[in-house]
């Protein structure tokens, strides 16, 4: 069963999950460590929501600085998919960022179409290379603090 029903049905609409229970499920130390990464460097505190998106259902986690969407984090089976926003002003430098990041990393911002609302990648956390990828995308969105 794909995680994305698997999760859906764990935790349906009526049934909020706590923040242990996300941890339990997604049963990865890089994403306690992205989560601890975007409380220091950004003040980012996630806010959990549920999605009726037919592509991604259920339950995820929104993080923002101040006003600013930073990130989606979408739970799996022993790991989290990263939903990150390149506007499309940011893309020349994001190509720039993208010289330093993983072949996964890359590949998949060219395979990930643009549009008039920018790139929306769907980054999967499984190594701490990606972890990296992730913090400098996100610098994209926002400038980090005492970076």
């Amino acid at each position: 069963m794909p995680d994305t029903i698997k999760w859906a049905q764990l935790f349906p609409m009526d049934r909020k999950p706590s923040m242990e229970e996300m941890d339990r499920y997604a049963d990865s130390p890089l994403w306690l460590e992205l989560r601890q990464y975007l409380k220091d460097a950004y003040s980012a505190e996630p806010r959990t929501e549920y999605s009726r998106c037919g592509l991604e259902p259920g339950w995820n986690l929104k993080f923002k600085k101040g006003s600013k969407s930073l990130a989606t984090v979408y739970l799996r089976t022993s790991y989290v998919t990263v939903m990150i926003s390149i506007a499309p002003k940011d893309e020349p430098e994001a190509e720039g960022v993208l010289l330093t990041c993983t072949e996964y990393t890359r590949t998949l911002y060219q395979n990930t179409a643009s549009s008039k609302m920018g790139r929306w990648l769907m980054v999967d956390l499984t190594s701490l290379e990606i972890l990296e990828d992730i913090k400098a995308l996100l610098a994209l969105r926002a400038k980090p603090a005492n970076r």
